[in-house]
């Protein structure tokens, strides 16, 4: 079983596999995304972990409020994504 895991305030140079790496130090790891602007591709600054789900609550522990490239990261477990609904745009009519 898996749970995933948010982390929040990552520096914008932050890569999925640095990531990756930061967490597979206090448990197993199997998967790492950093979520990405749709228009730039630029970083917002936060992603998701998918972790053992023995393994959360050690790396929640000993991982938030730790320092990476200089910014303290926010780690906690994730909430479900809530369902927006879609936008619709008036497209000159």
């Amino acid at each position: 079983m898996s749970k995933t895991l948010y982390v929040g305030n990552l520096p914008w140079s932050t890569t999925e596999e640095e990531l990756k790496s930061i967490f597979s130090n206090h448990g197993t790891v199997y998967s790492a995304r950093i979520i990405s602007d749709r228009n730039t591709g630029r970083s917002k600054g936060f992603g998701f972990v998918e972790v053992d789900d023995n393994s959360a609550a050690k790396m929640i522990a000993e991982l938030n409020n730790t320092e990476v490239k200089g910014r303290k990261i926010v780690v906690n477990e994730a909430k479900p994504r809530e369902e927006r609904p879609r936008e619709r745009r008036n497209r000159g009519q």
